[in-house]
């Protein structure tokens, strides 16, 4: 199972998820109460090894605009939310990026065709809201074959069955491993990274 670790800001927090054995970690560099700056983000980012994918997330930026950001950053992965087209992945991958490209269920059909990106990321209908939702749902979507992530409500205690219920290559994680909002608990991402690999 691989594992996705969205939203950290600290370098406790980064080491945690990277120890407890996160295949990936997110910075967001995007408004949002979990945003860090490009500044920030190459100070954390000495804390993965390689191997563990580091990705910046962003929303409503121009692919472009994403790209120079992540490279100010440090990063060889973005995640682009929002109304997205092939274009955006070509762009990305133009430039170098890997790409993680989220939807959400409420989103047309064509949204989850392969457009070339390396993970798609699928969300609730109603992204950003952390609660869980019908995640055998997703089986309907005919990804079989494909790497896909996860997400939206996912927290230690579901992330297994819920996983198991979609049908999922991978997990990510962001509200479900926090003590307030934008504030990662240590040892709810230990626990999360554990519960959904075993």
């Amino acid at each position: 199972m691989f594992v996705k670790v969205c939203g950290l800001s600290t370098p406790e927090s980064v080491r945690e998820a990277v120890e407890a054995g996160a295949d990936a970690v997110g910075f967001v560099l995007t408004a949002s109460p979990r945003v860090v700056s490009p500044a920030q983000v190459t100070q954390l980012v000495k804390a993965v090894p390689d191997g563990v994918a580091a990705v910046g997330v962003f929303r409503a930026e121009p692919a472009a605009d994403a790209v120079a950001i992540a490279r100010a950053a440090g990063l060889s992965w973005i995640q682009l939310h929002g109304e997205r087209t092939p274009d955006d992945v070509k762009t990305a991958h133009d430039a170098g990026m890997k790409v993680i490209r989220a939807v959400t269920m409420g989103d047309a059909p064509d949204a989850f065709a392969n457009w070339g990106e390396e993970l798609l990321l699928i969300d609730a209908a109603v992204p950003g809201s952390g609660e869980a939702w019908d995640y055998g749902s997703v089986r309907a979507k005919g990804l079989e074959g494909r790497q896909w992530l996860l997400a939206g409500g996912l927290d230690p205690a579901n992330v297994s069955q819920a996983a198991r219920d979609a049908g999922a290559w991978g997990v990510d994680v962001s509200s479900g491993v926090e003590q307030s909002r934008g504030v990662k608990d240590l040892a709810k991402i230990r626990a999360f990274v554990t519960s959904a690999k075993g």
